[in-house]
């Protein structure tokens, strides 16, 4: 027995003056380098998302090339990051905070806890820089959408080449058919009268007759509706794997804090491979 292990078994209940001293029943400090150290994960794993070409980091300035495939292979890469990352925080704020002489399943509820703290100081962090991101955005583009020199909306830059080709419109009717093709984005058709309007744009500008200028509104409505669609199915489909890999988050930085605290308690120093020692330990 060592004596460590000695003095452990003859301290009154509470926190062990172990090196670095007692603490509270909440050490704040563990907490908070664990979620650094969950962020950084993150960061390093987000970015080589980036490298292989993953639509939730895609550096594409589109919204047609996403497609339902890519966003559920984003989204499990979400949820695989989400809990790589808070385990690693975890496992770090559980194995190194100070412990307790109390009941093993006590010990076990604040190593725990000790996790969540973790998972919630770093998804309170992500969100200021996800706020920080967006104010900085919105300030460059004066709070409206983003829009090209023509004053059309930019993401329908290419519609509006494809609609007025092989001349170039001049940024009245240009702006004007861009509002007209964002009206017949949503879930309803286009009002026979915008339509009407935008195939005469189309027929001034590109000297196609009436039923040619028709057929080109026609295709370029459905092509822009379906990658809008598909844009939107992308989506609610990165926001759901989203919302599960926090949840999953909080569990993983539970587990792995638990599993730090018996590391800690145990003296037990993981071997820098992965064999059956570490897999009989945990």
């Amino acid at each position: 027995m060592t004596d460590v292990q000695t003095f452990k078994e003859s301290a009154a209940p509470g926190p062990l003056p172990m090196p670095g001293g007692p603490l509270s029943y909440i050490n704040w400090g563990p907490g908070i380098a664990g979620a650094i150290v969950a962020a950084a994960t993150s960061f390093v794993l987000m970015g080589f998302a980036s490298a292989v070409g993953l639509m939730v980091v895609s550096p594409s300035p589109t919204w047609r090339d996403t497609s339902v495939w890519l966003a559920i292979l984003s989204g499990f890469y979400i949820v695989v990051v989400a809990v790589g990352s808070f385990a690693l925080g975890g496992y770090l704020a559980g194995r190194v905070r100070s412990t307790w002489k109390a009941s093993e399943h006590e010990i076990e509820f604040r190593d725990g806890a000790h996790g969540l703290i973790v998972w919630s100081i770093g998804v309170m962090l992500g969100a200021f820089l996800l706020a920080m991101s967006a104010h900085t955005l919105a300030a460059g583009s004066a709070g409206s959408p983003p829009r090209d020199a023509a004053g059309a909306p930019t993401f329908l830059a290419y519609e509006l080449d494809r609609l007025f080709r092989p001349e170039a419109a001049g940024p009245e009717l240009r702006s004007e058919a861009g509002r007209i093709i964002m009206r017949g984005l949503g879930r309803t058709e286009l009002p026979a009268e915008d339509r009407a309007q935008l195939v005469r744009i189309t027929a001034s500008v590109s000297g196609l007759s009436p039923p040619d200028s028709e057929r080109r509104v026609t295709q370029i409505l459905t092509d822009a509706r379906t990658a809008a669609s598909q844009a939107r199915k992308s989506a609610v489909i990165l926001g759901f794997c989203l919302a599960a890999a926090l949840a999953a988050a909080a569990a993983a930085a539970w587990v792995a804090a638990g599993i730090g605290g018996k590391h800690r308690d145990e003296e037990f120093s993981p071997p820098m491979r992965f064999g059956r020692t570490l897999v009989r330990r945990l």
